[in-house]
């Protein structure tokens, strides 16, 4: 049996009606992982958000220092950040009124899935949006 974070109705669900993703660790550096992915959300429609200290405008898009910092609703937390550190992404995801929380791969935090989904956010782990959007994505 898979586990429930990675339920595909859920991944079907959040690649289909989120529109706008905050991706957590957006920096400007164009050979890490969270810029790639943002860049294949961007072309499949997807507005996204870099969050990054550095605040750095990315793929065109101006970027915020913290989730709190962005003046407009966010439909999906991506999270490319340590396992150690990514637990509190998923609370601030449920304070700004996110729809869902998605954390990438190998990042599993069973507390953090479980006050999120408690709040009534769904979420995602262990999985990347490239990965699943061939056969859970919506169609072209």
């Amino acid at each position: 049996m898979s586990e429930p974070w990675t339920d595909p109705d859920k991944i079907r669900w959040i690649l289909a009606e989120c529109d706008t993703w905050a991706v957590v660790g957006l920096g400007d550096n164009p050979f890490r992982p969270a810029h790639r992915v943002a860049a294949f959300l961007q072309q499949h429609g997807k507005r996204i958000v870099p969050v990054h200290p550095s605040a750095a405008t990315v793929h065109g898009e101006p970027g915020f220092a913290t989730l709190a910092d962005i003046p407009f609703g966010v439909d999906c937390v991506d999270v490319f950040r340590r396992v150690d550190a990514a637990g509190p992404f998923a609370d601030q995801a449920v304070a700004i009124g996110a729809r869902a929380v998605w954390f990438q791969l190998a990042i599993i935090d069973q507390a953090a899935y479980e006050r999120a989904t408690e709040a009534g956010v769904d979420m995602v782990m262990d999985r990347c949006p490239v990965i699943e959007w061939p056969t859970l994505g919506p169609p072209a």
